[in-house]
């Protein structure tokens, strides 16, 4: 054989081509007034929506046939229980397993209540709760019928990834002679990467990017629906490249936000620095995805630290705060049932994609702060990018690192009660959570 004809066998036998890809969009703006997702101080329902609210779905299948399906959506949060009934029923259509579907919340402040998530927290007139769901059924119908449309459309595909730079995330914890307090801190440990994953036809014409980014998706704390500075991003997009999905998923940003706030301009500002980001990627050197898909999803416990006392209970429950006393009206109904609180949450998930030999992408569950990315990236760093999405498949508390518990503070405290979890994390789950982050890893290497 000569040179040219085995460097032409050499190329045809790893085509990127190889890979299909399928896309999808559903909108899931409420077309009524509901209350909004995210801040306890709200007294009124929208008024109005700034930008759609949707579901995205990236469908890709490798070379091999192995399927792997990213879904987004703009919600604050998405529990357990949505997730695994969106996920039990995209299995039951198209036989995707369960840990092959990643889904991942926007966290966008300026979305609607759905059940089972951060229930305690907002005080609501009665006809607005009643409203909560009927919403979470169509949106559970919504989620699951974009991934199934997403896996349906799989075409020929190529698909390269990389990494820019947007600057505007700002650490929040700001240390004080009385504690951290919630207020910019310059100097505090953040990640302004962009990943992005580039998905084409073969014929290079732009089908769908994928791209993330670790801060509060919480400019602005107005009454309209909107994607916030992310759906800004993903709008931009779209609009500059007609016929793309874009789709954002959130990185570890539990203490980070955009910083200055509060101002439209600012929404749009940030929007705009981001999808610029993506685009400069777009338009520079991609790496290639080669190779195959490999999946990885379980489940851990997380322990908590001391539970509260029946006195503090009993405090509790005489509360002014509403959900200091919505959180103790519940954890009294656990004592009623079960004779005790339990001292851990059962079912952390922590899923890990490899996508050939180009990328390690981790997703944690939970609003996860920044040392978990710069941590993995560290102790990861090898000839692959690691990506870390937090906010992925089930949103049930602020993940706080060592460091974070050591020194307080709402990531750390009481953020837990908004939460309904009985008192803050054992400082212990940080490691648990990597350990497990690195022994799924192991198992992919060992997969070759």
């Amino acid at each position: 054989m000569t040179l040219a004809l085995a460097l032409s066998a050499m190329i045809v036998a790893a085509d990127p081509a190889d890979w299909q890809a399928g896309v999808a969009v559903r909108a899931i703006t409420p077309t009524e007034p509901m209350w909004l997702a995210g801040y306890s101080s709200r007294t009124k329902p929208s008024e109005g929506k700034l930008t759609e609210l949707y579901a995205k779905a990236l469908a890709l299948q490798d070379p091999h046939g192995h399927r792997f399906v990213l879904l987004t959506v703009d919600l604050v949060g998405v529990p357990r229980e949505l997730s695994e009934a969106v996920a039990a029923a995209v299995c039951k259509e198209t036989g995707l397993p369960r840990e092959c579907l990643l889904i991942s919340a926007s966290h966008t402040h300026c979305g609607p209540v759905i059940r089972d998530h951060l229930s305690g927290m907002y005080d609501m007139p009665k006809e607005m709760a009643a409203k909560i769901g009927p919403y979470t059924e169509i949106v559970k119908q919504r989620m699951a019928d974009v991934v199934i449309a997403a896996v349906r459309d799989l075409k020929p595909a190529r698909l390269a990834v990389a990494s820019g730079t947007a600057r505007f995330a700002v650490n929040r914890r700001k240390p004080t002679p009385t504690g951290v307090v919630n207020d910019a801190n310059p100097t505090g440990p953040v990640d302004h990467a962009v990943p992005v994953l580039r998905v084409t036809s073969p014929d290079g014409t732009l089908r769908a990017v994928a791209f993330g980014y670790a801060c509060h998706n919480t400019t602005m704390q107005f009454y309209q629906w909107s994607g916030d500075y992310a759906g800004v991003a993903m709008a931009r997009l779209e609009q500059n490249h007609p016929g793309t999905v874009a789709l954002f998923w959130a990185g570890c940003g539990g203490d980070a936000n955009p910083l200055p706030r509060s101002r439209l301009e600012l929404l749009k500002k940030y929007g705009r620095e981001l999808a610029e980001a993506v685009d400069a990627v777009l338009a520079g050197s991609m790496k290639t995805v080669r190779g195959k898909l490999d999946v990885r999803y379980t489940t851990v416990a997380l322990p908590y630290g001391k539970l509260p006392t029946p006195e503090q209970l009993a405090a509790d429950l005489i509360s002014k705060n509403h959900a200091l006393r919505a959180r103790a009206e519940n954890l009294r109904r656990v004592i009623e049932q079960h004779g005790k609180l339990p001292d851990h949450y059962p079912y952390y998930p922590i899923q890990v994609v490899r996508l050939g030999g180009e990328a390690t992408w981790i997703a944690l569950g939970g609003e996860a702060v920044v040392d978990y990315a710069l941590r993995l990236k560290k102790e990861l760093a090898g000839e692959r990018a690691v990506w870390v999405t937090a906010y992925a498949n089930d949103v049930m508390a602020y993940i706080p690192s060592a460091r974070v518990l050591g020194e307080g503070g709402y990531e750390a405290d009481s953020s837990m009660i908004y939460y309904g979890h009985p008192t803050k994390w054992d400082s212990a789950i940080e490691d648990i959570i990597v350990r497990k982050v690195r022994e799924l890893v192991a198992e992919i290497d060992h997969n070759k």
